[in-house]
């Protein structure tokens, strides 16, 4: 029986084979690191409250866990990269190019949640404590950003991802289970 998430996860390897930025995969490394520990963290803080759970007839959820974070985000991360790389390129005046990031940054987040949307009409993942698709949406179009920023100036992305964990915390009343 094959699982969403494994297919997922050699589709992501497909694509960042064909797509992704192989040359500089030392550049996005510590970026790709940042990905994961974001998730991790994550992973620990919501332990006993999650906002979504993946499902599977095969694997644990912590299994598909290490497939999404050790496998999905970096692959997508070489593509993301590669296709910035080339939305960078491009000559045009200032007021465009804020516009063409934008764009990037919402196909970005329209793929991730395209995945996510068919991961949940396939049962391969599931909403809980008031997380549904919408948020699901706004939360890749903030972590597209946070990538960027982080590729670009590692030490300052920490401001604005301390704040977005705590407004998640606070939004969904995440308990402090960790501290036991």
């Amino acid at each position: 029986m094959l699982d969403f998430h494994l297919i997922l996860s050699l589709i992501s390897i497909l694509i960042a084979w064909k797509w992704g930025d192989w040359r500089n995969w030392k550049l996005y490394y510590p970026t790709i690191l940042y990905f994961i520990i974001g998730d991790l963290c994550y992973i620990i803080l919501s332990n006993d409250k999650p906002l979504w759970k993946y499902e599977s007839p095969v694997f644990s959820s912590d299994f598909i866990e290490c497939l999404i974070a050790f496998i999905v985000f970096p692959c997508s991360c070489l593509v993301f990269f590669q296709i910035y790389a080339k939305v960078n390129k491009i000559k045009i005046k200032i007021k465009w190019k804020g516009i063409a990031y934008t764009l990037f940054f919402l196909f970005g987040s329209s793929i991730y949640t395209f995945a996510e949307w068919l991961s949940f009409k396939l049962g391969s993942i599931s909403y809980h404590n008031g997380w549904n698709l919408y948020w699901s949406f706004g939360f890749n179009y903030i972590t597209n950003g946070l990538l960027l920023l982080h590729f670009k100036k590692p030490l300052w992305v920490w401001i604005p991802s301390i704040f977005f964990a705590s407004l998640m915390i606070y939004l969904f009343h995440f308990p402090f289970t960790i501290f036991k």
